[in-house]
């Protein structure tokens, strides 16, 4: 059974890793990021809900009169 040729395999992978490398390189140098970023306000803005504006009370069972 002939033997498995292993003599290339280190070039390969090399060339292989440095071309990943450079295509990552020149794909993140054509990035455009913007010129001066700016926080977001950590106010949030007040949704007013219905049973905000007017006073409710749940009931219990237990709470109610017995009849």
């Amino acid at each position: 059974m002939p033997q498995l040729d292993t003599s290339t395999w280190f070039i390969t992978i090399l060339a292989t890793i440095m071309t990943l490398f450079i295509l990552f390189q020149l794909k993140i140098s054509k990035h455009t990021y913007p010129a001066n970023p700016e926080p977001k306000s950590l106010k949030s803005l007040k949704q007013n809900t219905p049973w905000e504006t007017k006073w409710t009370k749940i009931y219990s069972p237990l709470s109610l009169p017995l009849q």
